[in-house]
């Protein structure tokens, strides 16, 4: 007979998120002073995930590419995500000019002083130029790059890492046994984190709703709603047309397959809170694990779909709200500009504010006033966007991982029946072979595609 199953916990903890949401949108309308005064709770959870980014992204970037042998493989999923998002981000930038034209959401807005010195902060504490970011990717120290909190510097380290245990041979093999019971570790921490995501989520929404009271959210539902449904239209429409063509999956499926970190992001307004969940759950579904570490770091940080449509919408809106219109030509140039200056920042809360202020501030600087009509309304715009970059990011994964033919598809099929569920209760022990443990240069296969074992140890494979 088989063992009895055991009751997944995790269940009534999503359930408890739901509730503590639910009650802190009403003390933030009843009592906004105590609502305001919680928000350490949700800073604090998602500085709780955060701390465990970096070390999900190196363990997951070493174990895969360590484990495949030849490194021109890894260079050609890499080169195909990045001409894939190059794509995409054009294709959201286009569907976010066509709706924030049609609309023209920025008529019959008044820029007052108070509005004017928020635009101008904003504008001041926008980031610097290119050459500042592509220095900022180079860690201190080796260590220094798990430790300071930089996704993109996390990356460059565990590629190098991955590289250099590949050209070791039979010689790297302790080393991923070692990174592979880390990784678990790692895993084993976030679900134990993961507990405190009621507290967490009560505190941020409660603060929000405080802070942003009916008024700011009833005087902007125009730019509000257009924005939502734009990515709404771009999720399901675009992105669901290309993985049923491309993959043959539904997406309406997959996306309630990640509802749980949709849960999570729609509560902390941070997509890196559900990036640890994302990795585990594709290697799940039954992508590579070398496809899963290269595709989900580098498309956080440079897959940003919602934002892309976030900052075309509210580039168009600021400039309207102004009376000073952008031509087509300065759309075009001013957007590609602020697609480029955001990479990097697509996790954190507020950076799209900040992005769009840094933009204005080059191109057209007597826009930047305007900045300040959105904040009052940027926290929710930035979980639309959050929301978009997440299923971005789900979709660009599988869809990289059928184009190199690196994901099981009966396995996906399996799991998003609910015939094969996720463990949530260590995200990595659910026998897929994927992330489970470190696989050894000579056991793994070349392309480092999943084995589909149904123990709670992958047997090792066969050379």
């Amino acid at each position: 007979m088989p063992p009895p199953k055991r009751r997944d916990r995790t269940h009534y903890l999503y359930i408890a998120v739901i509730a503590a949401v639910l009650l802190g949108i009403t003390l933030g309308f009843a009592a906004p002073g105590v609502a305001v005064g919680l928000k350490p709770l949700g800073t604090g959870f998602v500085a709780l995930i955060k701390m465990m980014i970096s070390p999900v992204i190196f363990c997951t970037i070493v174990l895969g590419i360590g484990s495949v042998r030849k490194a021109a493989k890894v260079g050609a999923v890499g080169g195909l995500a990045l001409g894939y998002f190059l794509v995409m981000s054009t294709v959201a930038l286009a569907i976010g000019l066509l709706v924030g034209n049609l609309l023209d959401p920025g008529s019959g807005l008044q820029v007052t002083e108070a509005t004017r010195d928020a635009g101008a902060a904003q504008a001041g504490d926008s980031a610097g130029s290119t050459t500042d970011f592509l220095l900022g990717v180079i860690p201190t120290t080796l260590v220094s790059a798990l430790t300071g909190g930089e996704v993109l510097q996390a990356l460059l380290v565990a590629l190098l890492v991955g590289f250099a245990l590949q050209a070791m041979g039979p010689a790297g093999e302790p080393v991923l046994r070692g990174i592979g019971h880390l990784q678990r570790l790692v895993f084993r921490v976030l679900a134990m984190i993961m507990w405190l995501a009621p507290a967490g989520a009560f505190g941020a929404i409660a603060a929000v709703v405080g802070e942003t009271g009916v008024d700011a959210l009833t005087s902007l539902a125009v730019i509000m709603t257009g924005f939502y449904a734009t990515c709404a239209l771009f999720v399901f429409v675009v992105l669901g047309l290309l993985l049923r063509v491309v993959a043959g999956l539904n997406v309406f499926t997959l996306l309630k397959y990640l509802g749980r970190e949709f849960l999570l992001i729609l509560s902390t307004s941070s997509s890196e809170s559900a990036l640890p969940r994302l990795i585990a759950k594709m290697e799940h579904l039954g992508v590579s694990r070398p496809v899963v570490g290269i595709t989900v770091p580098t498309g956080y940080s440079f897959n940003l779909d919602g934002t892309a449509i976030y900052l075309t919408m509210a580039s168009l809106f600021i400039a309207e709200a102004m009376g000073d219109p952008l031509s087509l030509g300065q759309q075009v140039s001013l957007l590609v500009f602020m697609i480029i200056a955001s990479k990097g920042a697509a996790g954190v809360t507020g950076a799209g504010l900040a992005t769009l202020a840094g933009g204005l501030q080059s191109h057209r600087p007597e826009l930047v006033d305007g900045v300040g009509l959105i904040v009052g309304i940027d926290r929710f715009m930035s979980e639309a966007r959050a929301l978009t970059n997440f299923a971005g990011n789900a979709v660009a994964t599988v869809l990289v991982g059928t184009w190199t033919r690196e994901i099981d598809r009966a396995r996906a099929g399996d799991v998003l029946a609910g015939r094969l569920p996720f463990d949530e209760r260590t995200l990595v022990d659910d026998g897929h072979g994927g992330a489970g443990g470190a696989q050894s240069p000579e056991g793994a296969e070349e392309a480092g595609a999943p084995r589909s074992g149904e123990g709670p140890e992958p047997a090792p494979a066969q050379s």
